[in-house]
């Protein structure tokens, strides 16, 4: 067994995925495409930001050769579907001032991966802007994608490319893997970049930050939660008394 820090903090899924090989492995993993890049962005954000949003990219490569840009987000949130739509949208929009029509020079793709897993419970969901005809057949236009994966739930149907990488990435979670279980060399690379004595002063910082970061929002949720249960028991009660009135 080793002990490893865990990828659901940012610092730690960046620090491994930032690698270009390992990034081009999970790409080509993945989206079957490979990538020619020699460099990935962390906190990637554009000089004008699309919609007044300063949109941030976790990891964002792109791939001049085979006009690509892959853009990796890793974190949980409640609006997750629609923000990363976003995010994905802001760097497909951000091409047109440069573009001669309507087509961006560059196809973009967006692989968010939900380490604290997801309330629909699926390995992989995905949305597709190729225009489809009512068979649901593309008609091969449009290639931009975004991909949602959820290692939690990696099952017997999970593409057996994929099941590696989702396995690994949810057994590091609990901060202990079985190294033996896994035999491609990229992902045992990342198990060794996270390993715990390879960790920093200043990484170990920045995960208490996101932990505690973690545990106010989920404070805040459940007092929310609590005001509004609160709140409709009262106006239960308030709706009863005035019923009993009209009724006396």
């Amino acid at each position: 067994m080793k002990a490893v820090a865990s990828l659901r903090y940012g610092v730690i899924f960046k620090k491994a995925f930032s690698q270009p090989d390992i990034f081009k492995a999970f790409v080509k993993a993945i989206l079957g495409i490979d990538l020619q890049i020699d460099h990935v962005e962390t906190e990637k954000s554009f000089e004008h930001p699309i919609g007044s949003v300063d949109s941030r990219f976790d990891l964002f490569a792109e791939d001049k050769v085979n006009r690509i840009i892959v853009d990796i987000q890793h974190r949980r949130y409640a609006d997750h579907y629609h923000r990363f739509l976003h995010y994905h949208c802001a760097a497909l929009l951000e091409q047109a001032v440069n573009a001669k029509d309507y087509r961006p020079a560059l196809a973009i793709y967006t692989i968010v991966v939900l380490t604290g897993g997801d309330k629909h419970q699926q390995d992989m969901v995905q949305i597709e802007f190729d225009p489809k005809n009512r068979h649901g057949v593309g008609i091969g236009e449009i290639p931009h994608k975004i991909i949602y994966l959820s290692p939690k739930y990696v099952n017997e149907e999970t593409p057996e490319g994929w099941r590696e990488w989702l396995m690994a990435i949810d057994d590091s979670l609990d901060g202990e893997v079985d190294e033996t279980h896994y035999h491609n060399a990229c992902v045992q690379k990342v198990l060794d970049m996270i390993e715990q004595d390879s960790v920093t002063p200043s990484e170990y910082a920045r995960m208490k930050d996101e932990y505690s970061e973690e545990q106010l929002r989920l404070k805040e949720r459940e007092e929310a939660m609590q005001k509004s249960k609160l709140l409709g028991l009262e106006e239960g009660l308030e709706k009863g008394k005035q019923l009993g009135l009209e009724q006396g």
